[in-house]
């Protein structure tokens, strides 16, 4: 998403970081708590992100244990399965994917950026694409989940590419 403006390396590109244990209790916090832990260990700005689904019928959950919500972490059957469950005979299908990222240096949080995308849940799996909750959810203004949409279509309106639109500006100097 952030295209050629950038040299962008994922942390597989590099050796012996550290398992950062994501304790914090909101998206910023977790976030927080990566970037700095890696951006301690290379020279150059260090970008991390934490995301998850808040369901407004159930308080904001599963938000920040979006990943392990169905019990077993990444699992994402088990994670849809619990969320249908809980919204049996729910009428508030309102939800929204939240994504937070910060951008650190020397171990030291430089900016922290926030995108989301407002949206409704729908009572069964459609489609395949995507991964997590994306066969749940359907964006405003579309009729389609995330899963059916394609990653084209979403990449253009998600929680993440808002965020990462924000981080681009502000290491361009524009923002």
């Amino acid at each position: 998403m952030i295209g050629e403006r950038f040299e962008v390396l994922d942390a597989r590109a590099f050796a012996d970081f550290p398992e950062v244990e994501e304790t914090g209790t909101s998206f910023l916090e977790n976030a927080r708590l990566k970037a700095e832990a890696i951006s301690r260990c290379i020279d150059g700005w260090v970008l991390s992100d934490d995301s998850g689904l808040e369901v407004d019928a159930l308080a904001g959950a599963p938000g920040v244990w979006s990943s392990s919500y169905g019990g077993e972490e990444g699992n994402h059957a088990m994670n849809n399965a619990r969320l249908l469950d809980e919204m049996t005979g729910v009428l508030d299908r309102n939800a929204r994917f939240r994504c937070t990222m910060v951008l650190a240096k020397d171990g030291v949080e430089q900016a922290h950026f926030s995108g989301s995308v407002e949206g409704r849940l729908v009572d069964a799996v459609h489609g395949a694409g995507g991964f997590g909750y994306d066969p749940l959810f359907v964006p405003s203004g579309y009729d389609k989940t995330f899963a059916e949409l394609g990653n084209e279509v979403k990449n253009t309106l998600s929680h993440r590419s808002r965020a990462l639109a924000q981080v681009i500006s502000f290491l361009a100097g524009d923002g």
